[in-house]
């Protein structure tokens, strides 16, 4: 075969792959190219209305990744209550990161009808809530497609739970072609979430017969949680992961976590656990480590399981599948 003939196929063959799959920071320069300044606005916007939006968005964006990939299938609204979203393990998402990709993804309809998936509008809204929120902007890759499936019962098994030791952990995230650094940079993320107090509840009442409350918990700490979340507390009550600065993107997470501040099991583990505790120390006292890690590993999370043009959408109602 001549020459010019193998290049040619090359060619085609590298064009068809940046279609079908590859992600680029660029994707939209000429089908959409203000589609990240849109999704800034209106995620601004519904920050101005509550800093929930901040935890809300960000961990909508982790449960979407780790279920069927980044593909937007946890916003899908069933009427027989069997989607994604309807899953135990996603009953506690807060409505206000729904409500900040929905209202996003239409002001970018309103501009670029039916070329931005919310797949990645809700990756645009979860790096934007991390730089409001004071964590370092970085740029995203785009180019996903929005899946078609959302079933309640393929979310079971795949989320963190809060008991979770640090093998446990990594188990889950090399699913992901996450690795322990990656998973511990993006628990790094807790430092603007908030809990229910079940989830932590046995760390301070049950967590064993000769210890009530977990030996690895700071004594004072454990006293606040327990004047936060008493017995019979309302299942409602929601208290901040990060003690210090709830309300900022910042590294005092591992700071927490040094002081035996975590609040799940599966945060303290990162310290008590001779392998993980490095990076801990690391992260709590180079806040520009964490930040470099962290984006890392939000780009890396970004990629899990995207679909291709064969196997997805571009749905024009977040919540609903095309068709």
């Amino acid at each position: 075969m001549k020459t010019w003939k193998v290049l040619y196929l090359l060619m085609v063959m590298i064009l068809l792959t940046r279609g079908e799959g590859q992600l680029m920071e660029n994707f939209y320069s000429s089908t959409c190219p203000n589609v990240e300044a849109i999704v800034q606005q209106a995620v601004a916007t519904k920050f101005s209305q509550t800093f929930v939006t901040i935890p809300s968005t960000l961990r909508l964006f982790f449960h979407d990744c780790f279920v069927e990939g980044c593909d937007a299938s946890v916003l899908i609204a069933s009427p027989n209550n069997d989607a994604e979203k309807d899953a135990p393990d996603n009953l506690s998402l807060a409505g206000d990161g729904f409500d900040t990709v929905i209202k996003a993804k239409q002001a970018v309809e309103a501009q670029c009808p039916g070329v931005v998936s919310c797949a990645d509008v809700l990756t645009i809204a979860a790096r934007d809530v991390v730089v409001l929120a004071g964590g370092s902007p970085f740029a995203v890759e785009l180019g996903r497609r929005d899946g078609l499936v959302s079933k309640a019962s393929r979310v079971s098994g795949n989320l963190p739970e809060p008991n979770f030791d640090l093998k446990t952990l990594n188990t889950m995230f090399a699913k992901h072609n996450l690795s322990q650094l990656d998973m511990i940079a993006l628990s790094g993320a807790h430092t603007v979430g908030f809990s229910h107090c079940n989830r932590f509840a046995n760390r301070i009442y049950s967590f064993s017969t000769s210890s009530p409350v977990d030996p690895t918990l700071d004594p004072n700490y454990a006293q606040q949680l327990m004047q936060s979340c008493p017995q019979n507390v309302d299942p409602s009550i929601a208290i901040n992961i990060d003690p210090v600065t709830p309300r900022t993107f910042d590294n005092t997470y591992f700071q927490n976590l040094v002081g035996g501040k975590g609040l799940f099991t599966s945060d303290q583990v990162l310290f008590t656990d001779p392998a993980s505790q490095p990076t801990v120390n690391d992260f709590a006292s180079n806040p520009s480590v964490f930040n470099g890690a962290f984006i890392t590993a939000m780009r890396k999370l970004g990629r899990v399981g995207v679909k291709t043009r064969n196997k997805g959408e571009i749905r024009l109602d977040c919540t609903r599948f095309n068709s």
